[in-house]
């Protein structure tokens, strides 16, 4: 029946438009209404909300919560959604790029993990790419394509192979359609798809990536990224027909291109500011009228790509040749380009650019060089090069500096000390020659402690240990420091030396013990004394290394040598036990040199027992002082790096073999008996030794 009071319901889902605001789901109720987020969102009040209370509906991220993605994959969110990749050297089985945990997809071990160290391995992957991607043939699909492709975390084959790719796809990016609607939208759209598919390959994610491939191989490949980088994007630009200004920003690389036509614009000075770092283009002095046309201008700024361009001894850079040798050098600012096409429009007089350091530097101790990654576009070998360029300003945050030529650009600065860089060369040669010397000093102790039977004692046997722990710390230093090519070898080389030398300062600390007990007079088993001194002097440098190791594996070898890190002062895990033993050591020959006089000056006692006292406390203070006055020398150079220190520690570490030979053996008049008898019934000999 019909009421005269009845009145509709009023729909204010379909009669308001968008009521509940972006991303939210409107239902409608009796006389009312209720809003509640879509699936992707949430609300920041109510489930059920009217949006007339502020409420509305943002992004829910799923990445933050835990086991979103399952093991050995990484979760991406989007807007209003999330989707997982496998991790580095995994690979999603079956293959689907993207998935969700729901789908089933699980992460395993990528068959090409360790493909880039073979050859065949390599070329095949590579080959299998360029396959998969020159069959797409429309410009757009194909850097969605790869782009897509390299959206996740990529293994070092999937760096070289999609580096090949995007140098292959160059002149097929730069053809555009004559016939397009929106020509120059169609062109920027290219240029800033062709950046982003770049940004995925040299993001800072990725530099783990390109660290495990082999160096040459490495420079190589990115050597023609930044080639093909500069090539492309300039050849896409030659289809602008007036002038344009374009900026792309992706993450960790930047872009801006100019295209001028020179009917419509002057030749001047040309700026470009990206970030904190400044590019100026000054052209040569001509008539306006000389030459008409259009040409294009770009520029590139890498944030990562100078961590992996690492300074070579190379022919091409003698200005700071005497450095580099050293690793005295590395990249200290992002990585700038500036490219012209076609160049004679333009005729550069100079560049000028500004580049902010990528930490302060000391300007009164550190070097800085204005450099360019100079490299054949044939092989695509390059090094870094300072010809042509010099530097204008230097303060602690930034180097100005001009060029009278394009190309990539860095600022190069010395990782150490100016002075100390120069004496590389002559530092290197002391410590070979001190080393071979010290092995073969080393040798001979050992074979005077093992084949004299007349002076076979506790100290002997003392003595035995310790040069047989230096003799291998040595031995190992010279063959092993500089391969840290291989970072796991690398790593087990550091540890070696870690323990051996320990090891040395452990059998130091064991005379002083020895030293002790013969002073106080306390009687011992000698059999149970020696089996004790075994298990500390080689059980307790193996604790520490072992504990070290567990807490700070990676800091076992750097990429300029194969010893301890000084990073998060790991360094002192070595320093530190060294310092305590000599402490001990010095506080326990105190008390024996008091006791000695002591019992000399009051008791009268014989004086043959403590004159060998004396003889033994002045051979092991003079041990002491070797490995004690050698160590101090190497923390006053970590604390203050000068040439002074450099050779005091490189002197008294590397001859630390031939002292010790001397102090333990060539002062020793038991031993020298020994030689006598053993060389008196050699005429030849016993002259010399008469």
């Amino acid at each position: 029946m019909f009421s005269p009071f009845y009145t509709a319901d009023d729909d204010e889902c379909l009669n308001v438009t968008q009521i509940c605001g972006k991303h939210a789901i409107c239902t409608n109720t009796n006389g009312s209404y209720f809003c509640k987020c879509q699936s992707g969102f949430n609300s920041t009040g109510l489930e059920k909300f009217q949006t007339n209370d502020g409420t509305h509906c943002e992004d829910d991220d799923e990445c933050s919560k835990p086991h979103v993605c399952g093991p050995f994959s990484r979760c991406h969110n989007t807007h209003g959604s999330h989707y997982c990749t496998c991790q580095r050297d995994y690979a999603p089985a079956p293959h689907t790029l993207r998935f969700q945990k729901n789908d089933g997809i699980k992460c395993e071990v990528s068959p090409k993990k360790n493909c880039h160290n073979n050859n065949t391995c390599l070329s095949l992957s590579v080959n299998h790419t360029l396959e998969y991607i020159n069959n797409i043939t429309d410009p757009h699909s194909r850097l969605e394509e790869m782009r897509k492709q390299t959206s996740g975390d990529l293994s070092p084959v999937d760096l070289i192979s999609f580096v090949e790719a995007l140098s292959q796809s160059a002149s097929l990016l730069s053809e555009v359609n004559d016939t397009a609607a929106d020509k120059e939208t169609l062109i920027n759209s290219t240029i800033t798809d062709f950046i982003s598919t770049v940004n995925n390959l040299v993001e800072k994610d990725e530099l783990e990536a390109w660290d495990r491939i082999r160096k040459d191989d490495r420079e190589k490949t990115i050597t023609k990224l930044l080639h093909t980088v500069e090539q492309t994007t300039l050849d896409i630009s030659t289809n602008y027909k007036i002038t344009t200004e374009l900026e792309v920003k992706a993450g960790d690389i930047a872009l801006k291109l100019y295209a001028f036509d020179t009917k419509q614009t002057k030749r001047t000075d040309i700026h470009a500011t990206m970030g904190e770092d400044s590019i100026k283009l000054t052209p040569k002095n001509k008539k306006q009228d000389d030459i008409n046309g259009s040409f294009s201008v770009v520029f590139l700024q890498y944030s990562n790509i100078g961590a992996l361009l690492k300074p070579s001894d190379s022919p091409g850079v003698k200005d700071y040749k005497q450095f580099v040798g050293a690793d005295g050098f590395t990249v200290k600012s992002q990585v700038v380009a500036a490219a012209i096409n076609p160049k004679h429009i333009y005729d550069l007089e100079q560049i000028e650019f500004t580049l902010k350091h990528t930490e302060l530097i000391d300007t009164k101790n550190d070097v800085t060089k204005c450099a360019f990654w100079k490299y054949s576009p044939v092989g695509m070998t390059g090094y870094w090069s300072t010809d042509g360029c010099e530097s204008v300003h230097v303060n602690s945050s930034h180097s100005t500096c001009t060029c009278n030529h394009l190309t990539h650009f860095a600022i190069l600065m010395s990782s150490g000390r100016t002075e100390l860089s120069a004496h590389h060369a002559v530092l290197t040669r002391i410590t070979q020659l001190g080393m071979i010397i010290s092995i073969i000093c080393l040798s001979m102790c050992i074979f005077t402690f093992w084949f004299f039977s007349e002076i076979q004692s506790t100290r002997t046997t003392i003595h035995k240990n310790l040069c047989c722990s230096l003799f291998m710390a040595e031995f190992i230093f010279l063959v092993g420091i500089n391969m840290y090519s291989n970072k796991l070898f690398c790593s087990i080389i550091a540890g070696l030396l870690h323990y051996f030398f320990l090891a040395a300062f452990a059998w130091m600390c064991i005379e002083g013990i020895h030293l002790y007990l013969i002073v106080v007079g306390v009687i011992y088993n000698k059999g149970f004394l020696h089996r004790n001194f075994y298990i500390f002097g080689y059980g307790s440098p193996a604790v520490v290394v072992a504990i070290s190791a567990t807490l700070g594996y990676k800091y076992y070898g750097t990429n300029k040598e194969c010893w301890l890190s000084t990073e998060n002062n790991f360094v002192w895990s070595f320093i530190g036990p060294a310092c305590l033993i000599i402490l001990v050591n010095l506080i326990a020959f105190g008390v024996i040199i008091y006791k000695v006089y002591r019992h000399t000056a009051v008791k009268k006692p014989e004086i043959s027992h403590y004159e060998n006292i004396r003889s033994c406390a002045r051979g092991a203070l003079a041990l002491l002082f070797v490995l004690g006055a050698t160590w101090t020398f190497g923390i006053l150079h970590i604390l203050n790096e000068t040439t002074l220190t450099a050779y005091l520690f490189t002197i008294s570490n590397t001859f630390q073999g031939m002292f010790i030979f001397i102090f333990l053996c060539v002062l020793s008049r038991k031993i020298q008996e020994e030689y006598y008898r053993l060389f008196k019934n050699v005429p030849c000999c016993f002259e010399c030794l008469r």
